[in-house]
């Protein structure tokens, strides 16, 4: 079992890994790190390590949402 298997089972899973986070989105890992980059996905450092808390994919969508809705 790979991580995507482990954290699409283990749904206590805090915090995700950028490819995690990415494949949740369904978009590719160097768009993620420019998610992250540009501020729009929230993430934080675990030492030399990059993590994206598991609610922030889907408050980066609801913000997404909601922005097409104003607009």
């Amino acid at each position: 079992m790979d991580t995507a298997d482990i954290a699409a089972v283990d749904s206590t899973l805090v915090l995700l890994t950028v490819e995690e986070a990415a494949r949740r989105l369904r978009i590719g890992r160097t768009t993620c790190y420019g998610l992250i980059r540009s501020g729009e996905l929230e993430s934080v450092p675990v030492g030399r390590l990059r993590r994206v808390p598991a609610d922030a994919p889907a408050a980066y969508v609801t913000r997404l949402r909601a922005a097409k809705r104003a607009a």
